[in-house]
C-alpha cells in the first residue's frame, strides 16, 4: 500500500511530480482564473474605498475618523508584507488564497454593522493585511506559473484588470443607497464570487515559499531613486486615494460627484503610464521620474486652485494627478531592476514593497494628525512636499551620481500603487515538498 511506502520514495515521487508539472504550461484559462478573481476582488474593494468616507460624512462624523480608518488600512498592509510569506508557507499559495479573501469578507460584513468608528478601524486594517497578502500571493503564484515569453502581457492584463475592477467598484457608489447595508453585501458577494476561481483552478503551485527577505540597505545601495520613490509612492498613492473621497465629502460634493471623481482617477493611471513607460525604456528613466513627480506638483498645486470649484476641472486635475503618482510606482520599479543583478532581484522587490508599504502607513498617519488643525484639504499640500521633494532628489542622483546603464536589464510595466509589486515568495533549491527545510 501507498501509506506503507518508505518515506524516500515518496518524497522521490512528489519531486518527480513537481518536476514533470513545473515543466508543462499552465493552460491560460487557469492562469486567468486568479486575474478573474483579484478583479472580483477590485469591484468590492473599490465601492468600499469609496463608500466608507461618504457614509462617515453623511452621518455627521468627523473626518478625522475616516483618516484614522485610512492609517489602519495601511498598518494592516504593513503587516500583511511580513506575515503573507509564513502563511503561504504553512498552507499554500491556493488555501492562503481562500483563507485572505474570507478575511477580506469578514472586513466588508464588520462595515456592514453601521457607522462605528473604532470597529471599522480594525476592520479596515483586516482588509489591509488581506489584500496586501492577496497579491503577494496571486503574482508570485502567476510568476511561477508563467513562461518568460508572456510574462510581461500576463502582468500588464493582471494589473489593468484589478484597476478597471477598482473604478467599476468606485462608480457603484453613485447607484446604491449608503443608508442601508447595500455596500458591504456588494463587497462580500464579490469577494464571495472572487474564491470560486481560484477554488476550482487546476493551475500547480509553486513549492513551499521562505518568507522573501527585506534588506533596506542593500536596496538603497543598489538604486537609491528606486527606494525613494517607492517610499514618494507609498505616501502619495494612500493620501490621494484614501482622503480624496473625505475631502471631497467634507466641502459638501453629492455621493453621485464623490464617485465620478474617484472612478475617473484609475483612467489616468491607464492614460499616463503607457506614454511614459515608453519614454523610459528610450532614454535615462530618472528623466521621466522626475517630469513625473513635477507633473503630479503640478497636479495638486492645481487642486488647491480649484478646490472646491467646477466638478468637471477637479476630476481632471485628480486623474492627471493620480495618474502621475501611480506612473512613479511602475517607473521606480523598473529603474530599481535595471541596475540591480539577477540574484539580487528578489530581496530588492521585497525590500521596495516594504518601503512602499511602511510609507503608506506613516504619511497617512501624519496628514490625519495634521488635518485635526488645518483641515481636510492638509493631503493637498502634504503631496507636494512630497512629489517636489522626490522630483530634486532624482535631478539631484541624475547630476551627482552614476550613469544610467547602457542596457537596461528590466524593463517597464504598468503598475498600480494600489496594487503591491510581485514579490516572488523565496524557495530555496532543495527546499521541495515533502523534504524537510534547513
Amino acid at each position: 500500500m501507498l501509506s506503507q511506502a518508505p518515506a524516500s520514495m515518496l518524497k522521490q515521487t512528489e519531486t518527480t511530480t513537481d518536476r514533470g508539472r513545473a515543466e508543462q504550461p499552465a493552460p491560460l484559462i487557469a492562469i486567468a482564473s486568479v486575474i478573474v478573481s483579484m478583479a472580483l476582488i477590485a469591484i468590492g474593494n473599490g465601492l468600499m474605498f469609496a463608500y466608507i468616507p461618504v457614509r462617515l460624512g453623511a452621518d455627521g462624523f468627523d473626518p478625522t475618523w475616516a483618516g484614522l480608518i485610512v492609517t489602519g488600512l495601511s498598518a494592516g498592509g504593513l503587516a500583511g508584507c511580513i506575515l503573507t510569506g509564513p502563511l503561504v508557507k504553512r498552507v499554500g499559495h491556493a488555501r492562503a488564497f481562500m483563507v485572505l479573501s474570507a478575511l477580506i469578507a469578514l472586513s466588508n460584513a464588520a462595515i456592514g454593522a453601521g457607522p462605528i468608528p473604532l470597529l471599522w478601524i480594525a476592520a479596515r486594517a483586516l482588509y489591509g493585511f488581506a489584500i496586501c497578502g492577496l497579491f503577494i500571493v496571486a503574482q508570485s503564484w502567476l510568476n511561477d506559473a508563467l513562461p518568460n515569453a508572456i510574462r510581461g502581457r500576463v502582468m500588464a492584463v493582471f494589473y489593468v484588470a484589478y484597476i478597471a475592477g477598482l473604478g467599476v467598484g468606485y462608480a457603484t457608489l453613485a447607484v446604491i443607497d449608503i443608508h442601508s447595508a447595500a455596500a458591504s453585501l456588494i463587497g462580500i458577494t464579490f469577494t464571495a464570487l472572487s474564491i470560486l476561481p481560484v477554488g476550482m483552478t487546476r493551475l500547480a503551485q509553486p513549492p513551499a515559499p521562505q518568507a522573501a527577505s527585506v534588506a533596506l540597505r542593500q536596496a538603497w545601495r543598489i538604486s537609491p531613486v528606486g527606494v525613494a520613490g517607492m517610499l514618494a509612492v507609498g505616501g502619495l498613492s494612500m493620501i490621494v486615494s484614501g482622503f480624496a473621497p473625505i475631502h471631497a465629502t467634507a466641502k459638501g460634493y453629492s455621493q453621485a460627484d464623490v464617485a465620478l471623481l474617484l472612478s475617473a482617477m484609475p483612467v489616468g493611471t491607464l492614460i499616463l503610464q503607457i506614454p511614459l513607460g515608453w519614454l523610459s525604456d528610450r532614454t535615462d528613466r530618472r528623466y521621466v521620474l522626475a517630469g513625473a513627480a513635477a507633473l503630479a506638483t503640478l497636479a495638486s498645486v492645481l487642486a488647491i486652485l480649484f478646490d472646491g470649484g467646477a466638478l468637471m476641472a477637479l476630476v481632471v486635475i485628480y486623474l492627471i494627478w493620480d495618474g502621475a503618482a501611480e506612473s512613479i510606482y511602475a517607473l521606480s520599479s523598473a529603474h530599481a531592476a535595471d541596475r540591480a543583478r539577477k540574484d539580487e532581484l528578489l530581496a530588492l522587490s521585497s525590500s521596495m514593497l516594504f518601503a512602499w508599504s511602511l510609507a503608506g502607513f506613516v504619511v497617512p498617519g501624519v496628514v490625519t494628525a495634521l488635518s485635526i488643525v488645518f483641515g481636510t484639504a492638509t493631503f493637498i499640500y502634504v503631496g507636494i512636499v512630497i512629489a517636489t521633494a522626490f522630483c530634486l532628489f532624482v535631478l539631484w542622483r541624475v547630476m551627482a551620481a552614476r550613469p544610467a546603464p547602457a542596457v537596461a536589464t528590466g524593463s517597464f510595466s504598468p503598475m498600480s500603487a494600489q496594487t503591491p509589486l510581485p514579490v516572488e515568495l523565496a524557495f530555496a533549491p532543495d527546499d521541495q515538498p515533502g523534504q524537510p527545510s534547513d
